[in-house]
């Protein structure tokens, strides 16, 4: 049986303190109500953690994830890029706004990302040009996109990733008001903009529906990313999980790769498929920010599963813990690495997964079959 491994995890922020300890920062000044530049996050960070380099490597931010990765070899490398690439000054006042300088794109080859999805509340933070600038940027770093493009065809357009002898994995993004997008920056058939979602009805289903059987061919593999729901809390409600279900009993979807949320949430099993509810952050310059402790929102989860080429089928869904330091992503200790495992159990509950904490501290996901 041939399989297809992939590497997802939650929101990738390249942005604001994170590009100014990279080669080529932008300008640090910020519009937001807390902080005046972006170089107080890394104050800040520094505060708890110690000093952190300046100018560092574009390898640096990804810390002990590229053993990972190049203990795993995925097939696929799939994030959530909730940052514009850009040098716009044009900004957009909705008091956070985040961006990387385009000359700190190499961060993003450095882990070799094949894909990012950009459907989210941060990527026209700085005005539609920003949004062209990343695009751009990204397609000269030989980065595929989905969810967002110079006009609604090519905002709903997946992104195609062969893999070679085993396929293909097709990549919708979609974004919803729910995690903070805008309506307004929906794409439309003249005007840049994202992938976004109106609601979690059937009629939204039945659309994406006929967008994976137009491009669908026998033997791809499709995953859809969805940015949707609140930063901090764990609820899943009945209309998501209905929606995600849907989208893999009728809309022709393999795997539900959901994120929004700044911490890991529940995971389940349907019809042998994957539906990740939310992912948490994977790289933030939160360190040193206080509040909603009790979420742990510094410690995240490389996801890494294993489908059955050809129908998508998970076969097995491995997980490291990780915890961001210095601006770089760490393995989370063993601690922390246990509370993430109770955690993943306690939410798991209602969904028949159950976490196995393995003796070399990864963990590995158990599922009820349907």
């Amino acid at each position: 049986m041939d399989t297809i491994g992939l590497f997802l995890c939650g929101d990738v922020m390249t942005g604001r303190g994170i590009d100014q300890i990279l080669a080529s920062p932008c300008d640090p000044a910020i519009h937001e109500g807390y902080l005046e530049s972006a170089l107080d996050y890394v104050a800040l960070a520094e505060h708890v953690n110690g000093a952190i380099p300046r100018r560092v490597a574009s390898s640096y931010i990804w810390g002990d994830a590229l053993a990972e990765l190049e203990r795993f070899r995925p097939d696929l490398r799939i994030v959530n890029l909730e940052t514009a690439v850009t040098a716009s000054d044009v900004w957009v006042p909705k008091g956070i706004n985040y961006r990387m300088h385009p000359a700190n794109v190499a961060c993003l080859s450095a882990a070799a990302i094949d894909c990012c999805t950009l459907a989210n509340n941060h990527m026209l933070d700085w005005s539609d040009a920003g949004l062209i600038e990343t695009l751009e940027t990204l397609e000269r770093a030989a980065v595929r996109t989905a969810g967002a493009g110079r006009d609604r065809r090519a905002a709903e357009a997946p992104a195609v990733l062969p893999v070679p002898g085993k396929g293909r994995v097709l990549v919708f993004s979609v974004g919803m008001a729910s995690s903070g997008v805008p309506p307004d920056w929906a794409a439309t058939a003249d005007r840049p903009g994202v992938d976004f979602l109106p609601d979690l009805s059937q009629r939204s289903v039945a659309g994406i529906a006929r967008r994976v059987e137009a491009v669908k061919r026998q033997g791809d593999v499709v995953l859809l990313s969805i940015h949707w729901g609140a930063n901090w809390g764990y609820d899943i409600t009945d209309d998501e999980r209905s929606f995600a279900q849907a989208l893999i009993d009728s809309a022709g979807v393999d795997l539900v790769h959901g994120h929004s949320s700044h911490h890991p949430k529940g995971i389940e099993v349907h019809r042998e498929r994957l539906i990740l509810y939310g992912c948490g952050d994977f790289i933030n310059d939160y360190e040193g920010i206080r509040g909603h402790e009790s979420f742990r929102g510094d410690l995240g989860l490389m996801y890494l599963p294993t489908l059955e080429s050809g129908t998508g089928r998970l076969t097995r869904l491995g997980m490291v813990a990780t915890q961001m330091k210095r601006f770089q992503v760490r393995r989370a200790a063993d601690a922390d690495a246990r509370w993430l495992t109770a955690m993943l159990e306690r939410e798991g509950r209602r969904f028949g997964t159950r976490p196995r904490l393995l003796p070399d501290g990864r963990i590995e996901l158990q599922w009820e079959p349907d």
